[in-house]
C-alpha cells in the first residue's frame, strides 16, 4: 500500500458492494491495484488522490454507468488512466453485446487500458489516436462520456458527431458546472439534465442530447 493510502470503506463503498455483482467488484479491485502498480511509471491520475482512489476516481466513475445502466455501447473521450471508461467496462464485462470504447492518444496511457483490458478481459476496444480521429470511425454509440478532459462546450464539439446521431452525453463537471453550462449553450443547442454527484455535493454530472430534426409535417 502506497503512503496515504486507506482501505475503501464508509457507505459510499458499502453502496458499491451492494449495487454491483461480486464479480464486478473483484474486477475493480485489480484495476485498482494494476493503476497504482503503473502509476509508478506513468502518470494515470493525481498523485494527491491516490489515497482515495475509490472515492475520488472509482466510485466517481461508476456513478455515470448507474445514470444510464441499460447502455451497452459506450464511448469514453481521453480515457487517461481508465476514468470512467475501464470501470464502466468492469460493470459491463457480464453484458451480452456491450462495448466500450476508450480514446487515448498518449500510447503509454493506451498500453495500461489494454493491459487492464486483456487481464479483466473486458469488452473494450482502444484507440490510441486523437479525438478528432477515432469518433468518425464509430457508430451506434448509446453514451459518449468525458472526465476531467476540457470545458463542456469543447467536449459538446469533440463528441459532435455521436450526439448528432443520437449518443447521449454524460459529463461530470465540478463546482463551475454552471459556467460551463452558460458558454457552451452560447454555441449549441441542446436538451440537458443535471445530477448530483455522488462524490462532490457541488459537482454535477451534466445529461445532453440533441433534439432531433423536427419532421415535415
Amino acid at each position: 500500500m502506497l503512503p496515504g493510502d486507506r482501505e475503501p470503506g464508509g457507505a459510499l463503498l458499502a453502496k458499491v458492494r451492494t449495487d454491483v455483482s461480486r464479480e464486478t467488484y473483484a474486477r475493480l479491485e485489480i484495476y485498482v491495484a494494476m493503476l497504482r502498480e503503473w502509476q509508478s511509471r506513468i502518470n494515470l491520475v493525481s498523485p494527491t488522490t491516490l489515497g482515495s482512489i475509490w472515492e475520488r476516481h472509482v466510485i466517481d466513475s461508476l456513478q455515470l454507468h448507474a445514470l444510464k445502466p441499460k447502455a451497452l455501447r459506450w464511448a469514453d473521450m481521453g480515457s487517461g488512466g481508465g476514468l470512467p471508461g475501464l470501470v464502466i467496462a468492469c460493470a459491463l464485462a457480464e453484458q451480452e453485446g456491450a462495448q466500450v470504447h476508450l480514446i487515448e492518444s498518449n500510447h503509454k496511457k493506451a498500453a495500461f487500458l489494454r493491459a487492464v483490458s486483456v487481464a479483466l478481459a473486458l469488452p473494450t476496444t482502444i484507440h490510441a489516436m486523437r479525438i478528432e480521429e477515432a469518433i468518425p470511425h464509430l457508430s451506434s454509440i448509446d453514451v459518449v462520456t468525458a472526465r476531467a478532459l476540457a470545458p463542456l462546450g469543447d467536449l459538446i464539439a469533440y463528441g459532435n458527431l455521436l450526439l448528432k446521431s443520437g449518443a447521449t452525453g454524460l459529463f461530470p463537471k465540478g463546482r463551475d458546472y454552471q459556467s460551463e453550462l452558460t458558454d457552451a449553450l452560447r454555441n449549441w443547442q441542446f436538451s440537458y439534465q443535471l445530477h448530483n454527484s455522488m462524490t462532490e455535493p457541488a459537482s454535477r454530472i451534466i445529461e445532453i442530447s440533441f433534439d432531433p430534426p423536427s419532421q415535415p409535417g
